[in-house]
C-alpha cells in the first residue's frame, strides 16, 4: 500500500536513508568495532539488517532485548549493558541460549550475575554521566571479587551519555576526560574489552574496543542537531483532524502517547510545533504558508527516537511513497 494509505499515528522509516546509516557507520567502525545498542529500535528486523552488515555483536538495556535477540538467532556476543538484580529472569535469557556478558558495578550486581549463571562481565565505570557504574578506583577491587566468584571479566564499560549532544568545538577535550577515567579503571581491571560511547560520540571516542551506538539507524531531532553524519530515516505519520482557521492552526491525531518527548517537541516541516497533549500536536504553518485540510497527511520528526519507537508495534519501511516492509518492533517492554 501507501504511505498515505496507513491508519495513524504510524511510524515510518526512510528505508532509503536507513540505508546509507548503516553504510556511513558501518565504513567508520565496521564489524565488531561497532556493538549496535537495540534499545534504540527495539527490533529483531532491524538487528538483522546490522548483522548483515557485519556487526553481530550486540548489546541491550533489557532483559527482554537480550532474549529476544537470541532467540532470534542473533545471540553471538550479546551485553546487558546495564545492571540487574532480577535473578530469576536473568538465569531464563541466560538457560535461553546465546553467549551473555552482563554488565555489574557492585557486589550485589555481581552475586546475582553469580548465581543466575552468567559466566562472562564487564566491570561497569561511572564516567561522569551521573547513573550506573562504580567509581573508577574501585573498578580492580570489583574485578577481583568477580573472579572471585567463578566470573570471568572481560574488560570494562563506560557510557559518557551526558556528553552526546555536547558542543563540538568542546566534546572531543570533555570525552577524552571521560574516557580518561575508564582507561584507568581498565588498567586495573584488565580483559580485552573497553566499552563505551554512542551515536553522539563515536567520531571522537579514541579509548573504546567497541561502540554502543544505536540512534544511527534511524536518527531523531536531538542527534540531527549535532555533527553527526546521519540522515532522518524515522517520521511519524499523522492525519490533520482539526483546523482553526480563524485561529490559524491545525490539529495532528499524534500527540504525548505516540512520541517521546523528554528532549522536547517533534518538528513538523513548513510548521511551528505549539503543544502536545496526550492523543494530538497543535501546529501553525510557518513562513505563510496555507493551512493544510482536514483528513491531510502529516509527518513529524520525533525529538528522542528510543522512547518514540516504544510506543509502537511497528515500523512502515517506506520508498518513494510506498510501503515496502513492516518490521515489527518486538523487542519492546520489559
Amino acid at each position: 500500500m501507501l504511505a498515505d494509505e496507513l491508519r495513524t499515528p504510524a511510524l515510518l522509516v526512510d528505508g532509503d536513508a536507513f540505508a546509507r546509516n548503516v553504510a556511513t557507520m558501518s565504513a567508520a567502525l565496521p564489524g565488531p568495532r561497532l556493538r549496535p545498542h537495540v534499545k534504540a529500535f527495539k527490533s529483531t528486523a532491524i538487528a538483522r539488517e546490522l548483522a548483515t552488515a557485519g556487526h553481530r555483536h550486540l548489546c541491550g538495556a533489557t532483559l527482554r532485548e537480550l532474549a529476544g535477540l537470541a532467540a532470534a538467532g542473533l545471540g553471538d556476543d550479546l551485553l546487558l549493558a546495564n545492571e540487574t538484580v532480577d535473578e530469576d529472569h536473568l538465569r531464563e535469557v541466560v538457560d535461553g541460549g546465546g553467549r551473555i556478558t552482563v554488565a555489574v558495578d557492585s557486589s550485589e550486581t555481581v552475586e546475582v550475575a553469580a548465581r543466575a549463571g552468567v559466566t562472562e562481565v564487564l566491570i561497569d565505570v561511572d564516567v561522569g554521566m551521573p547513573r550506573c557504574g562504580c567509581r573508577p578506583e574501585d573498578a580492580g577491587g570489583l574485578a577481583d571479587a568477580a573472579r572471585a566468584a567463578g566470573l570471568e571479566v572481560r574488560g570494562v564499560m563506560g557510557y559518557e551519555g551526558h556528553l552526546m549532544t555536547a558542543d563540538p568545538a568542546t566534546k572531543t577535550e570533555r570525552v577524552a576526560a571521560s574516557m580518561a577515567l575508564l582507561t584507568a579503571a581498565h588498567a586495573a581491571v584488565g580483559g580485552e574489552v573497553v566499552s563505551g560511547g554512542g551515536t553522539g560520540t563515536y567520531a571522537v571516542n579514541r579509548a573504546c574496543t567497541e561502540i554502543q551506538a544505536g540512534s544511527y539507524a534511524l536518527m531523531d531531532t536531538s542527534y540531527g542537531a549535532t555533527d553527526v553524519p546521519f540522515e532522518q530515516a524515522l517520521r511519524l505519520l499523522t492525519t490533520v483532524v482539526s483546523v482553526h482557521r480563524q485561529g490559524g492552526w491545525a490539529v495532528l491525531d499524534g500527540g504525548l502517547k505516540a512520541l517521546g518527548m523528554d528532549h522536547g517537541n517533534p518538528t513538523v516541516d513548513g510548521g511551528e510545533v505549539w503543544f502536545c497533549s496526550d492523543e494530538h500536536t497543535t501546529y501553525a504553518p510557518a513562513d505563510g504558508s496555507p493551512l493544510p485540510q482536514v483528513g491531510d497527511r502529516v509527518t513529524m520528526v520525533p525529538a528522542h527516537v528510543d522512547p518514540t519507537v516504544a510506543y509502537h508495534e511497528r515500523f512502515h519501511v517506506v520508498s518513494g511513497g510506498e510501503v515496502v516492509d513492516v518490521w515489527p518492533i518486538d523487542l519492546r517492554g520489559w
